[in-house]
């Protein structure tokens, strides 16, 4: 079975964006997809990248542009700045990482609704009360929000150290084999590509 490999943060509102499109075309090639949150902030700064702080004004302006655009044409609600932006991803990617370990619910579904609660609920989504909600409305034991701790820290500075590895610089950013597609609005290559097109 064909795996995509899918490096995305919790707090990036591009991979919101993305909505849940990864999943349908996973579902239609009947490939795997192995969810692997890291810490954006520190794949910028090791690939060359700028915090959104540090970039110039005219990227940020046109960042900005590029989100409402990209809201506009998923028709779903995007606040930018988001009340609790940014914040620290990591509790929400451990939820995930363990969640996905335990199994029981849909994993695609938690990164979206994480993803929905941070930028469009207005929700701190390191708080654990919107992480433990998050898992029970996708199928999930509300308690894996507490549980591994240790090792979902370890997988998720493993994600980044493995993504640096591969080439990864951005989120989202979805790897097959030794093919890379960068951002939310690559999706519809990798679809091409996995229908096997020269």
């Amino acid at each position: 079975m064909t795996q995509i490999d899918y490096y995305f943060s919790t707090i990036s509102p591009f991979t919101y964006l993305a909505q849940d499109r990864l999943e349908q075309i996973a579902a239609r090639h009947q490939a795997e997809i192995a969810y692997k949150p890291l810490d954006i902030t520190t794949l910028f700064t090791r690939t060359g990248g700028q915090p959104l702080p540090q970039r110039h004004e005219s990227r940020k302006a046109y960042r900005l542009q590029e989100l409402r655009r990209g809201a506009k044409r998923a028709g779903v609600a995007l606040n930018m700045p988001a009340a609790h932006w940014p914040t620290n991803a990591a509790p929400s990617a451990y939820a995930i990482i363990a969640a996905s370990r335990a199994g029981g619910g849909d994993l695609g579904a938690l990164v979206q609704a994480i993803l929905k609660a941070c930028f469009a609920d207005e929700k701190d989504v390191a708080d654990d009360k919107v992480i433990r909600d998050c898992l029970a409305q996708t199928g999930f034991d509300p308690a894996l929000a507490d549980k591994g701790m240790l090792a979902s820290a370890e997988a998720y500075g493993n994600n980044l150290e493995e993504a640096v590895s591969r080439g990864v610089f951005g989120a989202p950013f979805y790897i097959v084999g030794e093919e890379k597609f960068w951002g939310h609005d690559r999706l519809e290559t990798l679809d091409w590509h996995l229908s096997g097109e020269p």
